[in-house]
C-alpha cells in the first residue's frame, strides 16, 4: 500500500543500522546497491581482508566512508590510509585503486 502525506510518496522511507545492512563473505567482496539515479548512486561495500579492488577510474566524483574495519585506497598513485568513522573524498577521472587492510565495510557516494 502507497503511504502518501501531503502529496509524497513515502513508501521507499528506510531507516537502518548501516554495518548491519551488509555481511562478509570469506575471501570475498559484497556489494549493495542501496540508491541508483542518473546522476550517481550510493553503494554499501563489505571486504574481506587483503581483498581489493584494481585501479580503474571513474567520471563520478565520490565520497568513501568506511563504516568499520582499514583500508588503503590510493589516488593517483598516492596511497591513503582511512579506518572506521573515516571519510575520502575522490575526485573524478583519476585513477584510483583500494586493499582492505582487515575486514571492512565502505559506503560509497558517487555523485555526477
Amino acid at each position: 500500500m502507497e503511504t502518501k502525506n501531503n502529496g509524497l510518496n513515502l513508501e521507499n522511507i528506510k531507516s537502518s543500522i548501516l554495518s548491519k545492512e551488509i555481511e562478509y563473505q570469506n575471501s570475498g567482496i559484497v556489494s549493495k546497491q542501496i540508491i541508483k539515479k542518473d546522476n550517481g548512486n550510493i553503494t554499501l561495500f563489505a571486504f574481506d581482508k587483503s581483498e581489493s579492488l584494481t585501479e580503474h577510474t571513474s567520471a563520478y566524483d565520490a565520497f568513501v566512508y568506511v563504516e568499520e574495519g582499514e583500508m588503503e585506497i590510493k589516488i593517483g598513485g598516492k596511497p591513503f590510509t582511512v579506518k572506521g568513522g573515516e571519510f575520502l573524498i575522490l575526485p573524478a577521472n583519476l585513477p584510483h585503486g583500494l586493499i582492505a587492510n582487515e575486514k571492512s565495510k565502505m559506503l560509497l557516494t558517487m555523485i555526477k
